[in-house]
């Protein structure tokens, strides 16, 4: 007998009438393909385990997602859409058969079994920090102030510099930059005030 999470059977009951015959469908195939499976709540839409997260599924107002924790492994050249690997699901003959997602789980489940790792996420390259001349040369006017910038973190700069780069004004701009040298010196954060 499956493990059936009764938050679980809400979460169905209280989707939009179109949805819950496709989350019945899903649960049950993944319950055939994996009857070890373990269901839980999770981040508020229903989540399957077997040896680590296997899947999720979820219900919006006019399509369902579908999607495997190890997406990128299952699935290496399809961009994932929102939260499913198989588009917005709006009718069970949006899924796969029957087989092929039975299929499909179960190669999920043999990742889980040999603790095959996902792959990172494609993270975007940090944008380069550019201090602006002016804030250069007034850094430069004070040794305390340059020494307190560049011993700090590159978010500890950077918060500096957007704060001085994003003033609309030149008069706002002057205000920040000398502030920003004032509290440089004291070796002070950008936000100062707010820290512990």
């Amino acid at each position: 007998m499956p493990a059936i999470d009764p938050r679980i059977d809400a979460y169905i009951g209280a989707a939009p009438p179109f949805a819950q015959p496709i989350l019945h469908h899903i649960r049950a195939v993944i319950h055939q393909a994996c009857p070890q499976v373990e269901e839980t709540i999770k981040w508020s839409r229903p989540h399957f385990q077997y040896k680590g997260m296997l899947c999720q599924m979820s219900a919006f107002k006019a399509h369902c997602a579908l999607g495997f924790w190890k997406g990128k492994l299952l699935f290496p050249d399809s961009p994932q859409e929102g939260m499913g690997h198989f588009g917005r699901i709006t009718a069970i003959t949006d899924l796969p058969s029957e087989e092929a997602l039975g299929d499909i789980i179960r190669q999920a489940m043999k990742f889980n079994d040999e603790a095959e790792k996902a792959p990172a996420r494609d993270r975007p390259a940090a944008r380069a920090l550019v201090v602006p001349e002016a804030m250069q040369t007034a850094l430069a006017a004070n040794a305390q102030a340059q020494a307190s910038f560049d011993k700090g973190s590159a978010s500890f700069k950077r918060e500096y510099v957007d704060w001085v780069a994003g003033a609309r004004t030149e008069a706002t701009r002057a205000r920040r930059l000398q502030q920003a040298v004032e509290w440089l010196a004291e070796g002070k954060a950008r936000n100062w005030k707010y820290e512990k």
